[in-house]
């Protein structure tokens, strides 16, 4: 730890291994938001549809990892969790202390990567599609490391720092939960349509309303179960509404998918 110096917060350059959907979003978002200018971001790949996705915003692409690990002082492994550990142990010789290790890849623990890259300076990211987006600090990453990374990905998201310990409850609820919420989109959406509406506008309402509640929600002014109450008139529609999910196990049917999806990260990430 003694030997570990802080990364140069205004040049240092950021490199993903890894030029998949994510790290475009993740590369795209810090470059939108003004966190980092482009020209301080590489990646490799030899495809030229990746090639120009990157580059169309000013990504420098090499052809070879190896070169984007020696020109970057903070190197993001996005790749497939199948082949990061192949990965990490092809690039150990150049990944040295000096650089700081950022991992996204979905069920795959700091003990591990931090095994495959000979040393702890290392950080697991969980993004999810909306941009939510927990941080796990490794062994012998420090304050400074955790705090770069959380401006960095705050440049796409609010950032969370948790114990990797909770990671598999947070994929549960964060990383799964989109598509729950998506389900409830298109759940609600054709719930308007066969009260009437045309297709487009109860998708329009559908995702508005959800987009509005959960703005709401997130302010923190009041709880949930208050901001439900708001709604809910005396005999009113929304209860009227409200009794039927009541009775169809609404909650229960979320509470138990968090908990299913929590269960399987569990399993995934001890096979």
């Amino acid at each position: 730890m003694a030997n570990i110096l802080p990364l140069p917060t205004e040049s240092y350059n950021l490199g993903f291994i890894g030029a998949g959907k994510m790290a475009e979003s993740i590369a795209g978002g810090v470059v939108k938001s003004g966190v980092l200018p482009a020209s301080r971001i590489r990646t490799a790949h030899r495809g030229t549809a990746r090639r120009t996705a990157f580059e169309s915003f000013g990504v420098k692409v090499l052809d070879e990892n190896s070169q984007v690990v020696q020109e970057s002082d903070v190197v993001v492994f996005s790749v497939k969790p199948q082949v990061v550990k192949d990965v990490v142990l092809q690039l150990r010789p150049l990944l040295s202390e000096k650089k700081l290790l950022v991992s996204v890849a979905a069920g795959v623990k700091l003990k591990d990567l931090q095994e495959w890259a000979g040393h702890n300076r290392f950080i697991r990211v969980m993004p999810n599609t909306p941009a939510a987006v927990v941080i796990s600090l490794g062994a012998a990453a420090t304050k400074d490391d955790g705090e770069l990374i959380s401006k960095l990905f705050g440049g796409i998201g609010k950032v969370w720092t948790a114990d990797e310990k909770l990671f598999d409850a947070i994929t549960g609820l964060s990383g799964s939960g989109p598509a729950y919420i998506y389900l409830a989109i298109e759940a609600l959406s054709d719930g308007g349509v066969a009260a009437g509406l045309p297709r487009e506008l109860a998708l329009g309402l559908a995702s508005q309303t959800v987009l509005g509640a959960a703005s709401m929600a997130a302010d923190g002014g009041k709880h949930p179960g208050q901001l439900k109450d708001d709604v809910a008139t005396h005999s009113g529609t929304t209860t009227a509404g409200i009794h039927e999910l009541e009775k169809a196990g609404f909650r229960g049917i979320l509470m138990n998918a968090v908990v299913a999806a929590a269960k399987r990260s569990r399993e995934l990430s001890q096979s």
